[in-house]
């Protein structure tokens, strides 16, 4: 069970491993996409239908019930499906429901555990492969595994790194698991913290908190949904950026000046230097490109 291009590196190695085989592809139904909103399979359908395996799409999980009782599954197997599992779900495979999960559980749970370590500063990040109960990310685990998060990290950077590394600890975490050799660790409660969905508005900059905090917000929202602000009324994207040391008192919070590096923008700490912006309805340039067609925007402020 899996819907978007996070759940393919898993999707493949299971069909890649002998030692598995695929009785159906569970992923959610196909979404218009585009002014002609055209259907377009999700990128695990895409890739079953790739491979010849049969796949469903139902609206809920409990119309289908008896068809994945009748496939007789030792395993589900869930990465980013995008329903939560009733128990009349989690109860049909013989062995276990797993889920590949992209934090070390149990600090992140919920939907934007990618970009929550980015956000915080944290040090390092990894993938959780978990038994599923009905709780959201609460079941005990399976395997872990670790990566140091670096100082330019994205979301689209870290989500590469996460799908692959679930991927590649998946099959032997199943096997082992199976064999009686992984005693499934339980979560400590106490330390465990809900992450909600990412909203657009989650992306607006707020320049009175520090360049260090701005700067992973830009990272953590890179591509989506972006880090903006608005100036005479216009949304500009910062789409690459970085701090610069600035304790200017003459200078309020959101305000854009230069420097000897280049575009900067005051924050409550610091400044931000403006690498990479977008103005609305135009294309990605850099500081160097925008400021030739806007030289009037040095002195003025974000709102």
């Amino acid at each position: 069970m899996g819907t978007p291009d996070f759940a393919v590196p898993g999707l493949q190695a299971l069909i890649n491993d002998p030692r598995f085989k695929i009785a159906a592809v569970i992923t959610q139904a196909d979404k218009p996409v585009g002014r002609q909103q055209e259907l377009l399979p999700t990128p695990v359908k895409k890739v079953a239908l790739e491979n010849n395996l049969e796949v469903w799409q139902p609206k809920r999980l409990k119309n289908i019930a008896d068809k994945i009782r009748a496939a007789a599954p030792d395993f589900i197997v869930v990465i980013a499906y995008g329903q939560i599992l009733s128990e009349e779900v989690l109860v049909i495979p013989k062995i276990a429901c797993v889920n590949v999960h992209a934090s070390l559980l149990p600090k992140y749970r919920g939907a934007a555990c990618l970009q929550a370590p980015i956000l915080n500063g944290d040090p390092e990040t990894g993938v959780t492969v978990m038994l599923m109960d009905k709780g959201l990310d609460t079941g005990n685990i399976l395997r872990q595994e670790r990566i140091e998060l670096t100082d330019s990290e994205t979301l689209a950077t870290l989500h590469d790194k996460l799908s692959t590394l679930g991927a590649k600890i998946l099959g032997d975490t199943l096997i082992d698991y199976a064999a009686g050799k992984i005693k499934p660790q339980l979560q400590n409660n106490e330390i465990a913290s809900y992450i909600t969905t990412i909203k657009k508005e989650d992306g607006r900059i707020d320049w009175l908190k520090p360049a260090e905090v701005i700067e992973r917000q830009n990272r953590a929202f890179n591509p989506w949904p972006g880090t903006f602000s608005l100036l005479n009324g216009k949304l500009i994207k910062i789409i690459k950026a970085k701090v610069t040391p600035n304790n200017d008192k003459n200078l309020i919070s959101g305000q854009i000046f230069m420097t000897e590096d280049g575009l900067a923008v005051r924050c409550g700490q610091n400044a931000l230097l403006i690498l990479e912006l977008q103005l609305e309805g135009k294309k990605a340039t850099d500081f160097k490109s925008f400021l030739a067609g806007h030289k009037e925007i040095i002195g003025q402020k974000f709102e």
